[in-house]
C-alpha cells in the first residue's frame, strides 16, 4: 500500500489548511487509518485517528478542538482539517494505515508514506 500526503504549506498563526492522504495499491476502506507529526530534531508523534467506517475518532490532547480527521472510502482518501494553527503545529505531517484494526486508536500504525511539510509563522 502507498500513501501520499498533500495539502501542506506556509500558514500565519490561526490561519487553516486542509491535508489530504490518497491511498493507492489496496483499498483501505476496512481500515483504521490516522496523523502522525514530526517536528525538527523531535520524536514522531501522533495527532488523530479514525476508524474504517469513521464513526470512532482520536485525538492528540493539543489538537482536539481544532483539527478534524475524515475520510472519504468511495475515494480511498483521508483528510486533516487543521483550524486555529499554532507554530508548535509546525511539523511534517503523515499519514498512516493499520491493517491488524488493533492499534490505530492508540496512534500505532504498520503503513505510512512520504510527508508533507506544514509551517506555522507567529
Amino acid at each position: 500500500v502507498q500513501l501520499q500526503a498533500s495539502g501542506g504549506g506556509l500558514v500565519q498563526a490561526g490561519g487553516s489548511l486542509r491535508l489530504s492522504c490518497a491511498a493507492s495499491g489496496r483499498t483501505l476502506s476496512h481500515y483504521g487509518m490516522g496523523w502522525l507529526r514530526q517536528a525538527p530534531g523531535k520524536e514522531r508523534e501522533f495527532v488523530a485517528s479514525i476508524s474504517w467506517s469513521g464513526g470512532d475518532t482520536y485525538y492528540e490532547d493539543s489538537v482536539k478542538g481544532r483539527f478534524t480527521i475524515s475520510r472519504d472510502n468511495a475515494k480511498n482518501t483521508m483528510y486533516l482539517q487543521m483550524n486555529s494553527l499554532k507554530p508548535e503545529d509546525t511539523a511534517v505531517y503523515l499519514c498512516a494505515a493499520d491493517l491488524t484494526n488493533r492499534g490505530y486508536y492508540m496512534g500505532s500504525f504498520g503503513y505510512w508514506g512520504q510527508g508533507t511539510l506544514v509551517t506555522v509563522s507567529s
